[in-house]
């Protein structure tokens, strides 16, 4: 599936970057992880390293801060662990056992990262995520930290319609699962800290721009489709009714696996024409404060793209 991605996908026309700090900041995460409980075993330590959030992370914020690198790859981290719990280790097949999970890391969320609120037994996921709303909110950008919390929120939202469609063996529509892909995948809070991580985060009220508002599903889709091509061939052995773009293309059309393979890549290659003309429109109205969330978001499609060719995550 890998040798079909790379030669059916086209490649995103936005050079490539790795930020220096990407290996010393490999280690420290998975030292954070450890450190909060995330990894509590040689295996699960093996395989968050071969994830290789800090590769990821690296290409994604090329020229931001290593603080704010650190920052973005300890969230990917948590991503990572907390959807192997759902996807690997069963937490995510029973609506019932993932509920009561959710509801303790949403109170975790409602404190904002308080550090004068004691945050209630979250165990080591709250915790770690109870750290990142915490270091998240040092940066006293309030609507960025609020921004932050509320797209973590949904993504954990959204697990919990994951988790039942599962329980139910239901396999969505394609529409229906577009919209919910793009929470599932946890990209809308990676972008959020990837411009915290930024030498010119855009200000709060250029968010509500209906244009960038557009530009940004356009990159969360082209992120997570990437991510459902490369992935396709181990979540379809593991779980055949997997929650893919190829799975639901397949399961509406009544097509055969080469041809939904074929329909996704051309979803993908269609959404990178249309992502680079939206672009295009804004780069032409002149306003130099929108380069530097473009650039993020041309990052994380490039990112996504070039790590997605040597991930070991989908091997």
């Amino acid at each position: 599936m890998r040798t079909f991605a790379i030669s059916a996908l086209r490649e995103p026309p936005f050079p490539a970057g790795r930020h220096e700090a990407t290996d010393r900041v490999a280690g420290e995460s998975v030292e954070w992880a450890r450190a909060f409980g995330l990894i509590d075993s040689s295996h699960r330590v093996h395989r968050l390293q071969r994830a290789d959030a800090a590769g990821l992370a690296g290409r994604a914020s090329p020229d931001g801060s290593a603080d704010g690198l650190r920052l973005l790859t300890d969230l990917i981290s948590w991503l990572f662990v907390m959807d192997d719990a759902c996807d690997e280790d069963g937490l995510g097949a029973d609506p019932g056992r993932l509920a009561p999970a959710i509801g303790t890391l949403l109170d975790v969320l409602d404190r904002c990262g308080d550090p004068d609120v004691v945050p209630p037994a979250a165990g080591p996921l709250g915790d770690a995520l109870h750290d990142l709303c915490r270091r998240t909110r040092l940066h006293d950008r309030p609507a960025l930290l609020l921004r932050f919390v509320h797209q973590v929120r949904e993504y954990l939202l959204a697990l919990l319609w994951e988790a039942t469609n599962r329980e139910r063996r239901r396999v969505p529509e394609v529409a229906e699962y577009v919209q919910l892909r793009r929470h599932i995948g946890g990209v809308h809070p990676c972008l959020t800290l990837t411009d915290l991580a930024s030498q010119e985060p855009p200000e709060p009220g250029r968010h509500a721009d209906p244009a960038l508002a557009a530009l940004d599903l356009l990159a969360v889709d082209l992120v997570c489709w990437c991510n459902d091509l490369f992935s396709y061939g181990k979540e379809s052995r593991a779980d055949p009714d997997a929650h893919n773009l190829v799975t639901v293309i397949a399961h509406e059309t009544g097509t055969d696996e080469p041809g939904a393979l074929r329909a996704a890549a051309d979803r993908f290659n269609q959404g990178l024409t249309a992502y680079l003309s939206a672009e295009d429109a804004l780069l032409a109205s002149g306003d130099d404060e929108l380069r530097s969330a473009l650039a993020a978001r041309r990052n994380w499609i490039r990112a996504t793209y070039d790590w997605s060719l040597v991930a070991a995550r989908y091997a």
